[in-house]
């Protein structure tokens, strides 16, 4: 049976198949949950994989590596989220890394995952709640997936990092 839960914590610290990353068009490494995955990940074998790819994606756009040495997670998936300060109507793309994400799991028949935030930090532009926007977003896509593949069990983990954003995106996930 499928299940959606809303978590404190960082999404690389879940036990899952794969682990989102939050990332840019040019799959480079960044800052907050990127780089860290990046970091913990291995900086060189994951650049080196992620260079294979013919770039910049578009917003949306989702693609799949090796964990590498992340013991945690057998894949990392780059989510491109939409920068709300350049594109700040852009909520279907934001639906769409989402969605491809949870799409790309199935097709690589896998059923775990963690998310961060995605477009909720330094992509937030000037949303006015980028957490409760991006929870939204998960859980439509959760929902939409859910549905399509009825007898496949799809397992997702929000993973809100900060406490105000954890908070925010409460409110949201409390209201499904």
């Amino acid at each position: 049976m499928s299940n959606i839960k809303l978590l404190n914590e960082s999404c690389l610290d879940q036990d899952v198949d794969v682990i989102v990353n939050a990332t840019n068009r040019y799959l480079a490494p960044g800052a907050g949950v990127c780089g860290a995955i990046f970091r913990r990940a291995g900086y060189v074998e994951l650049s080196t994989a992620c260079n294979k790819y013919e770039l910049p994606l578009l917003d949306g756009d989702v693609v799949i590596t090796p964990a590498y040495r992340l013991t945690n997670a057998k894949y990392i998936i780059h989510a491109v989220g939409p920068n709300f300060a350049y594109t700040p109507d852009a909520f279907d793309k934001l639906f769409e890394a989402y969605y491809n994400s949870l799409e790309l799991l199935v097709e690589n028949n896998l059923h775990s995952i963690a998310f961060p935030l995605i477009s909720a930090g330094l992509f937030g532009g000037e949303l006015e709640n980028p957490a409760a926007e991006s929870t939204k977003q998960c859980i439509k896509a959760y929902n939409e997936i859910t549905k399509k593949y009825k007898n496949y069990e799809i397992n997702v983990i929000i993973c809100a990092y900060l406490e105000q954003e954890y908070i925010e995106a409460e409110k949201v996930y409390n209201e499904q």
